[in-house]
């Protein structure tokens, strides 16, 4: 896949970020790790990923939290190691767009991923980098 047409799909720029994550696949916990982060959603480095449209909750480890943030998310894209070779991506994984249902902190989501971003980009270019979603959006 060409990069514009991956950014396309992308309705929010991601960051790359390492967070721990956690989740359950039928009666197994996982513990896996972020490769990145936007406010719509983030990418999960495994090699066990879950099918392509699974709906599943999942625990993210933010730094400076005392507790996980609990967030339900949906898998949209599966990268294996015949797309790794392809894109030049040395992660496998999944990627997941945060799904928000009725009496889910969204608004603390939101702002709790945008802290992590600035963090990773400094206040500054974060703006700038907003802005931009501003005006493709």
């Amino acid at each position: 896949m060409a990069d514009d047409e991956l950014e396309e799909r992308r309705a929010e720029s991601r960051r790359p970020i390492e967070l721990k994550v956690e989740y359950k696949r039928l009666n197994t916990f996982f513990a896996d790790y972020t490769k990145n982060i936007s406010r719509g959603g983030t990418f999960i480095k495994t090699r066990r990923p879950l099918p392509i449209g699974t709906e599943f909750l999942f625990k993210l480890f933010v730094p400076g939290r005392a507790d996980p943030l609990t967030i339900h998310g949906e898998v949209q894209r599966i990268v294996s190691g015949i797309d790794v070779d392809n894109d030049g991506d040395p992660d496998e994984g999944m990627a997941i767009r945060f799904v928000y249902r009725e009496g889910d902190p969204q608004a603390e989501i939101a702002r709790i991923v945008e802290g992590l971003m600035t963090d990773s980009l400094g206040p500054r270019l974060f703006g700038r980098l907003m802005e931009l979603q501003k005006r493709k959006g």
